[in-house]
């Protein structure tokens, strides 16, 4: 292999690796920015490790101009300066690339939140067909500490046999001083039967953004009974009304993770 040969097969091999790591600077900002959940743990930890070699870019860039010094002398020497217009045609297909990648990174966080989705709906169906008895005492509500403790036993043998199930709190509509109020029960730590102190309502009064109060009016007031599922920033949440009859809760999930579902 001649000189030229060399300095142009030294040539590519920096132009590629300056390209990627200015894709993986451009992924790791677009992951950054927008909070896109995409890869799973190993790969985002993977792809993480590699952003570090973001501090040869300066080094790199170097090399490349060096590069260019030796292509300009080895071609001054063959005579064998030929324009080309590869070089604006990779470029314009560079620039083009990026959009792609930006789009592709977004639909990878779609699908993360999609798969999240089927994860926790199956999680609230197994919930209320696995065992009809523990379904039926989540469906008869009635705010005493007898409901209350079953409920959070309910829900912690749940929570304790599946690593995977997520936060999982019973909604149910009540009132305090005629007022409408939203209660979620999951945690009870006063679980003394024999306490004369009986457990108050505003401890268990669920905090919600409206349009989650509208969803929850339209569950418990109305006939709406499709469940309610968003996706942001990590953040996974399900309302999963049960309705039987006339009696009816709503079983909410909550999850934040860090990475997405995409890889192994």
């Amino acid at each position: 292999m001649n000189p030229k040969q060399l300095v142009k097969l030294s040539n590519t091999i920096g132009v590629i690796s300056i390209l990627l790591l200015i894709y993986w600077v451009f992924i790791f900002i677009s992951i950054q920015v927008f909070g896109l959940k995409v890869f799973r743990e190993n790969m985002t930890e993977t792809f993480y490790l590699s952003v570090l070699g973001i501090l040869a870019l300066m080094a790199g860039a170097l090399i490349i101009n060096v590069m260019f010094n030796l292509t300009r002398i080895a071609e001054r020497h063959n005579q064998d300066g030929v324009v080309s217009k590869t070089g604006t045609r990779l470029g314009f297909l560079f620039l083009i690339s990026l959009p792609i990648v930006f789009l592709s990174l977004f639909a990878g966080d779609h699908l993360s939140a999609k798969k999240k989705e089927k994860f926790l709906v199956r999680s609230a169906k197994s919930i209320i067909e696995t065992n009809e008895s523990k379904s039926n005492h989540l469906l008869n509500y009635s705010f005493d500490e007898t409901w209350i403790i079953r409920t959070k036993d309910i829900l912690d043998i749940l929570t304790k046999t599946d690593d995977n199930l997520p936060y999982v709190a019973i909604l149910v509509q009540d009132a305090i001083e005629q007022d409408p109020v939203i209660l979620g029960f999951s945690h009870y730590y006063s679980g003394n039967l024999n306490d004369t102190i009986q457990p108050l309502k505003k401890r268990f009064i669920r905090k919600t953004t409206q349009p989650e109060r509208a969803y929850l009016d339209s569950v418990f007031k109305g006939n709406n009974t499709s469940y309610r599922y968003s996706a942001h920033d990590g953040r996974y949440e399900l309302f999963y009304p049960y309705v039987k009859e006339d009696k009816r809760v709503v079983l909410y999930f909550s999850d934040r993770q860090r990475y997405g579902k995409i890889g192994s």
